[in-house]
């Protein structure tokens, strides 16, 4: 089967790889009709993880079940799913929390994919085509974006503001229209995704143009929000959107929310980091105005997103027709065209906000 494999940084290739195989009867292969591309993949892709040449890229997948180890009870040939990006074992300390992006049994884009633990991780999804693009946003984005709204300890009627307009400060957006903000400020420099925020009802502002934190502050008369969320962690830049400075946005977060506000914050920052512009970053450390945040009172809340926590609700709200995630989508290619889309989606080109990569 073909997969996309990654080669070394800043290349990746489509390639005939071995057919994944049941191992476990809890396990099902999935053959994949969408996958999409993540910025997570970006780190990796250029080259500031330790992942290997080798490594099988693509953690959002949605897909028809073709196969069945022999205790799946709940899944059967056929059925349409859409699974989480963390897949967990269902049975951890954890797990039974919900948090299932932290599982401890599981955690220390190809034609089929290997689901285990499938009963638990794969979700149903109604027969047939219909919300194919808004299905697949499930798989990440859309719950990570309403992850990071509710990391934040928002409240129906207040003011947000989201730091990032990639695809999942776009889906943390619309998740606080979709919860009842008030007002929501989008802050980037892309004009694309700027344009995209604005469709959705946000308020775009463009970093590019002066501070965010000032600009928000002068629309809103000198108050500050209620919230804010970052979605773009540790390669965050300065004021000219090209210069790294992974404590920018958690500055301006800290300037910009109120006192006794909080900050969510499902924007990726490791452990280790060997493209980081310092040696400090390198190591996963930054420097934090602390005093600020103790004066201010600021909650902060932290994580990478348990997908399954919310993805059933996110389902049923787009069955409903109340949800639409799949606003994000800019391209829908071929999987024969990965490496072109990889290199485009991490030189920030033009229009390239979400590409789903169809099998």
């Amino acid at each position: 089967m073909r997969a996309v494999v990654y080669q070394g940084p800043f290349t990746v290739a489509v390639q005939n790889v071995e057919r994944p195989k049941l191992i476990h009867p809890d396990d099902v292969i999935i053959k994949v009709t969408v996958s999409c591309i993540c910025g997570s993949d970006l780190h990796m892709y250029e080259g500031r993880t330790i992942a290997e040449p080798g490594l099988v890229f693509g953690h959002e997948n949605m897909g028809i079940v073709d196969e069945t180890g022999e205790g799946v009870q709940l899944l059967k040939k056929g059925d349409r799913v859409v699974v989480p990006f963390n897949v967990a074992c269902g049975r951890c300390f954890n797990c039974e929390e919900g948090k299932t992006g932290f599982c401890t049994h599981m955690n220390p884009g190809s034609e089929y994919v290997r689901i285990p633990f499938a009963d638990f991780n794969a979700l149903k999804l109604p027969p047939g085509t219909e919300h194919e693009d808004d299905f697949a946003m499930l798989a990440d984005i859309f719950p990570t974006g309403w992850h990071g709204i509710e990391l934040s300890g928002f409240k129906p009627g207040e003011s947000v503001a989201v730091f990032g307009a990639g695809p999942v400060g776009l889906m943390a957006g619309y998740s606080a229209i979709l919860r009842g903000a008030s007002e929501v400020y989008v802050v980037d420099c892309v004009p694309a995704r700027l344009k995209k925020a604005r469709e959705i009802g946000c308020i775009p502002i463009d970093f590019s143009e002066g501070s965010a934190v000032q600009q928000i502050l002068d629309l809103r008369h000198g108050r500050e929000v209620d919230r804010g969320v970052d979605a773009v962690g540790y390669k965050a830049t300065g004021a000219d959107g090209k210069t790294e400075q992974t404590n920018a946005v958690l500055e301006a977060l800290v300037n910009i929310v109120r006192p006794s506000g909080g900050l969510g914050i499902p924007g990726l920052y490791t452990h280790a980091d060997p493209g980081a512009p310092d040696l400090a970053a390198s190591k996963g450390y930054i420097s934090f105005p602390i005093g600020k945040v103790f004066e201010k009172g600021l909650s902060i809340r932290t994580g990478i997103c348990s997908a399954k926590l919310y993805n059933r609700y996110l389902r049923d709200l787009i069955i409903a027709g109340k949800a639409k995630p799949s606003f994000v989508v800019s391209h829908k290619l071929p999987l024969k065209d990965a490496a072109s889309a990889y290199d485009k989606f991490s030189r920030r080109v033009e229009g390239y906000t979400k590409v789903l990569l169809k099998p």
